[in-house]
């Protein structure tokens, strides 16, 4: 192999490979440049630790679909709108399945636990009011965790190595890159390592189905929401997300069963449900994408000057 050759293939581009390093690259330099003036600004004005999170997710957001359209455009010559994070035709049809799919996933995995002895629940004490802030507020910053997840790990860094007939190799290393950030969390596990990585497979699975983030956003966002806001179960080991709940729960173990104070994503349950829940979704007939959307992922377009259209 030539040097030419290891740096572009027969069509004159930059190889999968060093389109993946270079997003990495690009994406880490805006978190912390990025990071870095958020952080000073909200130090400033004394923000509270929920205005942190929110604007950190918000940060990385950005930085993710900046960086996967600016690496989409010069790079392989596709317009913004083939990271699937705009509103392309069924977007709002994926939206909707994506929620319903991540709250009956969510819901399938904790009916386990229960039938399994291992989990009970009783309502929450709190007046009206305070509950259903509450839950807004942890709607919006689960949203914009899952968007930035998504948009980081099922956005270019999958789609890039994809669009090389890749798939698969992508959804492999993202999954992987997706438990390995997760495991400074607190009491995480080799279980909840491996079910966050299952859960990367889930999600990128969901992706190749429709082409688009609103379908993987939805199932993510719900089954945060779920998990921590309606049944009050630790979310990934954290609580602090979500102080006001709908439901109080009441965790027998064992923890090879539910996950304890990790929550059910550190159990076999989680492990279970995703399995159900992947086959189905491939399964699913009306699922798939548009048109547009399977052309801008599958087949480059021919090699020239490129689109600054969404």
């Amino acid at each position: 192999m030539d040097n030419k050759s290891l740096f572009f293939d027969e069509t004159c581009r930059l190889r999968s490979g060093w389109r993946f390093a270079i997003f990495c690259l690009g994406f880490f330099f805006v978190i912390l440049v990025g990071g870095a003036i958020v952080g000073a600004v909200l130090t400033a004005f004394s923000a509270g630790e929920t205005s942190f999170l929110f604007a950190n997710a918000i940060t990385a957001l950005i930085a993710a679909l900046l960086v996967g359209w600016l690496c989409g455009q010069y790079l392989e010559r596709i317009p913004f709108r083939a990271l699937g994070a705009w509103f392309t035709k069924h977007w709002l049809r994926n939206l909707v399945v994506g929620v319903v799919v991540g709250a009956l996933t969510l819901t399938l995995a904790v009916l386990i636990a229960i039938a399994g002895g291992g989990l009970q629940f009783s309502p929450s004490v709190v007046d009206g009011g305070s509950l259903l802030k509450g839950l807004a507020i942890s709607l919006v910053i689960f949203a914009t965790g899952a968007a930035w997840e998504e948009a980081l790990f099922r956005g270019y860094l999958l789609q890039t190595l994809s669009r090389s007939g890749l798939a698969w190799l992508g959804i492999s290393l993202t999954s992987i890159f997706f438990g390995i950030i997760h495991t400074q969390n607190p009491n995480a596990d080799m279980i909840s390592t491996l079910n966050t990585m299952l859960a990367g497979v889930w999600f990128g699975i969901a992706y190749l189905k429709t082409r688009d983030l609103w379908f993987v956003w939805g199932m993510h966002l719900m089954w945060n929401w779920m998990q921590g806001s309606f049944f009050g179960i630790e979310v990934s080991g954290l609580t602090g997300l979500t102080p006001v709940t709908f439901l109080r729960e009441i965790d027998a173990g064992p923890a090879w069963l539910t996950g304890e104070t990790y929550g059910v994503e550190g159990g076999i349950v989680t492990t279970i449900a995703l399995i159900i829940s992947t086959i189905v979704i491939w399964c699913m007939p009306f699922l798939k994408p548009s048109e547009e959307m399977l052309k801008l992922t599958s087949d480059l377009p021919p090699v020239g000057k490129p689109s600054h259209t969404v």
